[in-house]
């Protein structure tokens, strides 16, 4: 079954059924057969454009419900989706749009077009607006029996799409993916975590990234199932009241930010009021590990229950993906009755290749495997082929060559090992620190526990042949501002106070690591990480070599 065979499935058997929505003053509601429909005028007036099966189309645009359309139509016609983050530059768009041969670049505002203006054989057209695809799209009819013979001449090996790699180690690489990966991923998770076409997704991560495409887009539409187009970040906690999501997918990062934001809250309560709350934390974690808590059930009413009003009062699980989920941080949600389900994979196996299980969740692991096969190196290194790997980068042989052995294993980069079924990430392959002692060190896996203080943003541990482990802080601005009463025209990395703050969080880490592994230094950086500044990648992935040329004069200076 290739993506637009399973569109047009869902849609056979739900079509009255509520599929697209947004809230706010241009709320829309879209059933399965609205959006078919709609689809429909996608397709013919791609197809007029003169766009043949086979032909890339470069998509770079924020997050929207037309986004979703064009990205259906073009697996109806058999054109090749590569999606581009918005928050991109104009020179790595560029580059994207060259390396993969695109025909046609649509772009979600003029300013994203403007990235790509005077790129010889490239059209473009905007997504929304006067003159747009979607305004052209309102106005075209495609022949049923056409659309149907294009949907049937669809391929379960042809790609779909081509989603380049954040590349945190060099130049992106373009992952081509066939229609059966996307579609093994939904046909194996709705069965392994009991998804139904009642289930109603919240999505808000970016839909240029694998782990959105698959899990917030393609899963929810092979169940039948409703998605809410957040408005944004800013929009998100009105959004979880009002429309009550049962599924959300998330990163660590916003599920620490949630917890932060809960506990500084309660930080400002009454002393008596704090005191219940830690309790019922305390006994909300003996409950979610099956130990004795008496008191669960009336403080869960008091203050578990508060909690889950602010996702809504009806989530089933919180789906963490791309990057590592601290167990403090899973402890946190699950003594508040909101389960968080971790997985993990990578954009060459299409996102959904682990992820852990409702009724067995072992929350420091990333999961069972999705019916893929895995198994570890004799290096440590996580192995892993089956139906959802891609076919191979982008006319790229070598690379490809490289990742993907001549036994179908692709070579993920990950440590990892196995308890029982479930796997667990302990680093990346290539960020494994020798110290001048000889000692190896997983730097991610402090990294984790760092970002966890309320008072850390970011957090880069270094010691490559050095005597000891050193770490580059990006503070939580505000938070430490706010601790210490400090003034926007404070530095903080001359100051003495958030040094000893900072210093105090570090040294608490270090208690639950070995002597070796250790920050015996750190420096404070002033300025946050960004995209835009080349620190880190579109799906907030640090790029460390980056870094340390960057910053290469302030590590020396904790040598």
């Amino acid at each position: 079954m290739t993506l637009g065979q399973m569109l047009r499935e869902t849609v056979g058997r739900f079509g009255d059924r509520t599929a697209f929505v947004t809230l706010g003053k241009e709320a829309i509601s879209w059933s399965y057969q609205e959006v078919f429909t709609r689809v429909k005028g996608f397709a013919v007036t791609l197809r007029a454009s003169g766009l043949t099966r086979g032909d890339r189309v470069c998509i770079v645009s924020e997050n929207c419900p037309e986004w979703a359309l064009f990205d259906w139509a073009c697996q109806c016609l058999g054109l090749v989706v590569v999606p581009i983050y918005p928050t991109l530059p104009a020179d790595q768009t560029r580059y994207i749009v060259q390396n993969c041969g695109a025909a046609m670049v649509v772009g979600g505002a003029e300013d994203q077009l403007k990235k790509v203006a005077g790129m010889e054989g490239v059209r473009t057209i905007l997504l929304k607006g006067p003159g747009s695809l979607t305004e052209q799209a309102a106005i075209r009819e495609f022949d049923s029996g056409e659309f149907n013979a294009e949907i049937d001449a669809g391929l379960t090996d042809a790609p779909s799409t081509i989603i380049y790699t954040s590349g945190t180690t060099g130049t992106p690489k373009g992952a081509v993916m066939p229609n059966r990966a996307f579609v093994h991923v939904c046909h194996t998770a709705k069965g392994h975590i009991h998804l139904t076409e009642n289930d109603r997704f919240l999505s808000f991560l970016p839909m240029s990234h694998v782990y959105e495409r698959v899990a917030g887009q393609c899963l929810p539409v092979s169940l039948g199932a409703t998605i809410c187009y957040s408005r944004g970040l800013a929009s998100l906690a009105t959004e979880m009241k009002e429309y009550r999501p049962t599924i959300m997918l998330t990163v660590p990062r916003f599920l620490e930010n949630l917890r932060e934001r809960i506990l500084s809250s309660v930080q400002k309560d009454k002393p008596l009021r704090q005191k219940l709350f830690h309790l019922a934390l305390s006994q909300g974690v003996k409950k979610a590990k099956g130990q004795f808590a008496p008191l669960f059930p009336i403080l869960d009413k008091l203050v578990g229950a508060k909690v889950r009003e602010r996702t809504g009062g009806e989530l089933r699980y919180f789906v963490s993906g791309g990057a590592a989920l601290e167990p403090v941080v899973a402890e946190f949600y699950m003594a508040v009755g909101l389960n968080v389900l971790q997985g993990y994979g990578l954009t060459e196996t299409c996102g959904g290749t682990f992820v852990n299980r409702p009724e067995n969740n072992k929350y420091w692991t990333v999961g069972e495997a999705l019916d893929m096969e895995c198994k570890i190196g004799e290096d440590g290194e996580i192995l892993i082929r089956g139906d959802a790997l891609m076919l191979g980068y982008y006319e790229m042989p070598e690379e490809t060559a490289q990742a993907i052995d001549p036994q179908g294993w692709f070579h993920t980069g990950d440590i990892g090992e196995f308890e029982g079924r479930n796997l667990k990430i302990t680093d990346r392959k290539k960020d494994i620190l020798v110290l001048a002692n000889g000692k190896n060190v997983a730097p991610q896996m402090i990294e984790n526990k760092l970002k966890v203080s309320p008072y850390i943003q970011e957090a880069v541990v270094l010691g490559d042949k050095m005597e000891f482990c050193v770490a580059l802080i990006v503070p939580n601005f505000e938070a430490v501002r706010n601790a210490l009463h400090l003034g926007d025209e404070v530095v903080l990395s001359g100051n003495a106070e958030a040094k000893a703050l900072i210093k105090k969080e570090i040294d608490a880490v270090n208690k639950s690591v070995a002597a070796f592994e250790m920050v015996k230094k750190h420096a404070l950086l002033d300025q946050p990480f960004s995209i835009e500044s080349g620190e880190i990648t579109p799906t907030l992935k640090v790029k460390r070599k980056f870094v340390e040329k960057k910053f290469a004069s302030v590590i020396d200076g904790l040598r």
